[in-house]
């Protein structure tokens, strides 16, 4: 790797030498032109970064989570100023908000349709309260399909979210499952941006002691609902949805090779994914939220491009501050950083420009 003229291997950049070193073996020395950016603290400019996976928690959200003991305290004590105390800290200039999980639905239609209003209602008023402070990526009932078809309606054409915020999976049914195609056609006909959110799914709970979902469960569920999308052919039937899969597409990468060796064993995959499942891949994007290390986004950047990696946070379970610094303490040279910082969440939401 070619380091600036004049610097020293040993003195330039020690952290990214440290990275480097341990990625050779991938190759993935050749994702990090340059050390501009490493070792500085985020700047002290006016802020200027997007933050595509920050959490809002209206007062029914926090209700139903506490009355099940979901355990996320975080979630309980968040308030809109504790956001933007942290998006000032991090230079974030916009944060687009959205329900963590486990969701709006908790077996009751009824009740999720109506939790599903309140959080994005209170999400809309948290935009114009806050002008380009917050976006909002609205909440759906589903299972619901026809309540969701609405709030879609509502959501986009009344409340101006930006996007649909949607869970990895529903009940055990995930993205890809023949019950959601009505959602899924309606947002391709947007051309909505859709971002998702893994959770705990239910097969998968207390099968490690000690070691909680979150640690495991919630990035293999991405994956798991990614490879519904594509042996579903859910991708190629919906190509205008804009996906962004959280946590830098969780277990993702690493199962790639596995995925693309499935779906070219059967001719129906072929026939679903007539451009392969790679190339649908790398049209994705990923967000940063608990991935800004090595281990996650060297894997990542294998697989895509930098243009399709979005900052992320996960606010209020991770501070943006933190997360801001560790991506810059990685190396990735100015333009990269900027683009995973700002230019990519515009080029999804073009409305921020302002």
């Amino acid at each position: 790797m070619k380091l600036p003229a004049g610097n020293d291997p040993d003195t330039c950049c020690p952290l990214r030498r440290r990275f480097v070193t341990g990625l050779t073996a991938l190759g993935a020395s050749a994702l990090l032109p340059g050390c501009q950016s490493v070792g500085k603290a985020p700047e002290k400019a006016a802020p200027f970064r997007i933050d595509v996976h920050h959490h809002l928690s209206p007062p029914g959200f926090v209700k139903e989570i506490v009355a099940r003991k979901t355990g996320q305290r975080p979630l309980i004590g968040w308030t809109p100023a504790a956001s933007i105390e942290a998006m000032d800290k991090a230079g974030i200039a916009t944060s687009i908000t959205s329900v963590s999980e486990p969701g709006v639905w908790f077996g009751d239609n009824a009740a999720a349709r109506a939790l599903a209003r309140e959080c994005n209602e209170y999400g809309a008023r948290m935009v114009r309260d806050y002008p380009g402070r917050f976006g909002l990526f609205a909440s759906l009932p589903i299972p619901d399909v026809e309540a969701s078809l609405r709030e879609i309606e509502h959501s986009l054409d009344v409340l101006k979210a930006d996007g649909i915020c949607m869970m990895t999976s529903y009940g055990g049914k995930y993205l890809g499952d023949p019950a959601f195609v009505p959602v899924m056609d309606e947002l391709n006909r947007r051309k909505a941006v859709v971002y998702t959110h893994p959770v705990r799914a239910n097969c998968c709970r207390n099968l490690v002691p000690e070691v909680g979902e979150n640690v495991i469960e919630l990035a293999t569920d991405t994956a798991r609902t990614i490879t519904s999308l594509l042996v579903s052919g859910t991708v190629t039937r919906c190509p205008d949805i804009r996906f962004i899969f959280s946590h830098a597409g969780g277990t993702l990468p690493a199962l790639t090779g596995r995925i693309i060796q499935l779906t070219g064993t059967r001719k129906e995959f072929a026939q679903r994914l007539p451009n392969g499942p790679l190339a649908e891949l790398k049209k994705f994007y990923y967000d940063t939220a608990n991935a800004s290390n090595q281990w996650a986004l060297a894997p990542l950047l294998k697989l895509v491009s930098v243009s399709q990696v979005v900052l992320g946070t996960d606010f209020p379970f991770r501070s943006p501050e933190a997360n801001v610094k560790d991506l810059i303490e990685l190396g990735f040279s100015a333009s990269d950083l900027k683009a995973i910082h700002r230019d990519n969440a515009l080029a999804l939401l073009p409305r921020l420009k302002g």
